[in-house]
């Protein structure tokens, strides 16, 4: 009998290090890049980034269109409008310069501008049949690790929640990850990314479709954001704390791309369509609660976490493991600088089920260690409030 089940590890081409970002225009230029396009959005261009960008592609003799209509938790028409002006410029290379949202609103651009169709039309699991232009990722923040997965998260405005479209063909052809880009980042965003980070790692590491691969990567994210993610917040020019939080986050998603997430994603991709409210935040809230109902499917698993995260677990009954782990996860959310709870950011009790219906329906709840339902996901959402 096989000790191990089948499995895939996808990862793009990608560069760490201080000064990574500068290898854009090389890697356009081999491309054979003629008319690149680049997303961002207006935070990026006035830290200052896209400047630098604009700078490197010229020199290489490379013309650029500039997209910059991107809002946090990138919207379909946004992606369409993005998709219509990529067209309009004759690009052939797409440049994502920024968080997330840029980011995942960069890979619907792509999808849509070679498979036309709405952007809705493909959510889900493989549902894109053709891939999209080349796509070289610099990632401005160190959370979402969106440069090197699978996955592509976009609202669905009249659904009011978000989709999720994870496919090969979304996985980014070079991302050049550079922790320097991270230090215009503000202590609330360098909270709410790095708590994205941490459950990026969590949900991979006690998912179904974990593996050993995928398990080195996500308990190493986990180490990774528990002992930076306080000094990168506290002190936001420490560039040593953002080198390791960058590190943390390529590590958490090269877990989470290949191994998926949870309740605790599904859950916020809900709420995040339905409020507008910032993904990182919302997987901070949810998390405690998500793990503490998923501790009884996976306590092997969550112990390691717990090791991973700093706390003692030897010797330790199993309810008092538990509670020490959901005790360091409420410490560094709330060190961080993320406290109270849902209800303080405008979710009512009322919305409750129809955010619960959503949940159930996304990609991500497939993989949840524990089997869960509506009801499950309604009580979870109240422990949040």
């Amino acid at each position: 009998m096989a000790l191990f089940e089948m499995r895939k590890f996808v990862a793009p081409e990608f560069i760490f290090g201080v000064g990574a970002r500068h290898r854009a225009a090389f890697y356009a230029k081999n491309l054979a890049a003629k008319r690149v396009f680049v997303v961002t959005d207006p935070g990026v261009v006035a830290a200052g980034w896209l400047d630098g960008l604009l700078a490197d592609l010229d020199q290489e003799g490379i013309d650029a269109t500039v997209f910059q209509g991107v809002t946090p938790n990138p919207k379909d028409y946004e992606v369409m409008a993005g998709a219509e002006a990529y067209r309009q410029a004759g690009s052939d290379v797409l440049i994502a310069l920024g968080g997330g949202s840029v980011i995942d609103c960069a890979k619907g651009i792509g999808i849509v501008a070679t498979n036309q169709g709405q952007i809705s039309d493909f959510e889900g699991v493989d549902a894109i049949a053709l891939p999209g232009p080349p796509l070289i990722c610099i990632p401005t923040t160190a959370g979402s690790a969106a440069d090197i997965s699978q996955f592509a998260i976009i609202v669905d405005t009249p659904r009011r929640t978000k989709i999720a479209i994870i496919s090969k063909t979304v996985v980014p052809d070079v991302a050049l990850v550079d922790p320097e880009t991270t230090l215009t980042m503000d202590p609330y965003l360098t909270a709410c990314t790095g708590l994205d980070a941490l459950t990026h790692a969590i949900e991979a590491f006690v998912s179904t479709a974990s593996s050993p691969v995928v398990d080195v990567h996500a308990l190493a994210g986990i180490t990774g954001v528990q002992q930076n993610l306080l000094t990168a917040v506290g002190n936001p020019g420490d560039l040593e704390a953002r080198e390791k939080m960058m590190l943390a986050s390529l590590q958490a998603g090269l877990a989470f791309s290949n191994a998926s997430l949870g309740a605790v994603h599904a859950m916020s991709h809900s709420i995040g369509g339905f409020l507008g409210l910032p993904h990182g935040e919302t997987n901070a809230l949810l998390l405690e609660h998500v793990i503490d109902f998923n501790y009884p499917a996976a306590e092997a698993r969550f112990q390691k976490i717990g090791e991973a995260l700093g706390v003692p677990m030897r010797g330790r009954r199993p309810a008092d493991g538990r509670r020490a782990i959901l005790e360091e996860v409420r410490r560094l959310r709330t060190a961080a600088g993320i406290e109270n709870g849902l209800a303080s950011r405008g979710l009512r009790s009322d919305a409750l089920h129809e955010l619960s219906e959503n949940a159930i329906r996304d990609a991500c709840i497939y993989t949840n260690p524990r089997r869960i339902n509506v009801a499950d996901i309604e009580v979870i959402y109240a422990e949040s409030l």
